[in-house]
């Protein structure tokens, strides 16, 4: 069971979209310096969706060699193809992760009996833990906390990070799936209630940025320190939205920009943050005292 922060790292690319492997592993340095938990790469954030497939399972492998075991990695490897998702899934455990994370099948909009199975054949197809993602917004597919207490009984599969934006869900799945099965938070702005709620790790786009700030953060809320945790997330509230202020990763990709710490590349059809929201992300990230 993971626990504290996970980053959502994005994927470094020139202006030419190109991947940038000096400021990937650059950025690894900075994640481990500043305390976070454990990786996940090419998810979401890291551009799963346009990253071709070798490019996708070479980012993994290099986010691996350059993690050097120091924390867990977790390779992204949903798709909404069954067998894309399994060979994904391969490459990852070949490369070395810890884990996987999986999103629920997007766009096809599979019924709960689908989801079950797809994941189900996934899991039995590769001997590595396997996280479920459930990010309705973004997949028009919401798994059912039914279908995941379902879904926990099968081997290797060991977690599900949930985004549907809702403290309720959280303690519901905590409720259904057991101690053993762990439940992991995707919004940022609900990570400290999650937290406090029974959830064990944030999955995060703002650790991005803050990382110290957020592995702080959830380290106290794990621990039920309410108060510290509380007083964390306070300074980290301006920022959770403000890397959503676009679609994500356009935000993210901007303020680490805005850092020196990536190039400003991201890939069409997403775009650079556009310049009238330079300022408010900029305002987010000197209240997190950045």
């Amino acid at each position: 069971m993971f626990s504290g922060t996970m980053v959502a790292l994005v994927t470094p690319m020139q202006a030419d979209g190109s991947v940038d492997d000096a400021s990937l592993k650059a950025l690894v340095e900075f994640h481990i310096e500043n305390g976070t938990d454990s990786i996940l790469a090419v998810g979401t954030t890291g551009e799963s969706a346009t990253l071709d497939m070798k490019e996708h399972s070479d980012v993994i492998k290099k986010v691996v060699e350059y993690v050097a075991g120091r924390v867990p990695v977790i390779g992204g490897t949903g798709a909404n193809s069954t067998t894309e998702a399994l060979e994904l899934t391969k490459n990852a455990k070949d490369a070395g992760c810890d884990a996987c994370l999986l999103v629920t099948p997007y766009y096809n909009k599979p019924t709960q009996e689908g989801l079950y199975q797809h994941y189900k054949f996934i899991a039995e197809s590769v001997d590595i833990p396997q996280i479920l993602y459930n990010v309705p917004g973004r997949t028009a597919c919401d798994m059912q906390p039914e279908t995941v207490q379902r879904l926990s009984k099968v081997k290797n599969i060991v977690g599900i990070k949930e985004a549907s934006g809702s403290v309720e869900r959280i303690k519901k799945l905590v409720e259904l799936c057991g101690s053993d099965f762990g439940v992991y938070t995707g919004d940022d702005d609900l990570a400290c209630d999650a937290i406090l709620a029974g959830a064990t790790c944030a999955v995060s786009v703002t650790a991005n940025v803050a990382p110290k700030l957020m592995h702080d953060m959830t380290t106290a809320a794990v621990e039920k320190n309410e108060a510290v945790a509380r007083e964390a997330d306070s300074k980290l509230r301006a920022l959770h939205d403000a890397m959503f202020v676009e679609t994500s990763p356009m935000p993210v990709k901007w303020a680490l920009y805005d850092m020196g710490l990536i190039p400003e590349g991201i890939r069409l059809p997403l775009v650079p943050l556009s310049a009238d929201k330079y300022e408010v992300v900029r305002e987010a990230m000197k209240q997190a005292g950045i």
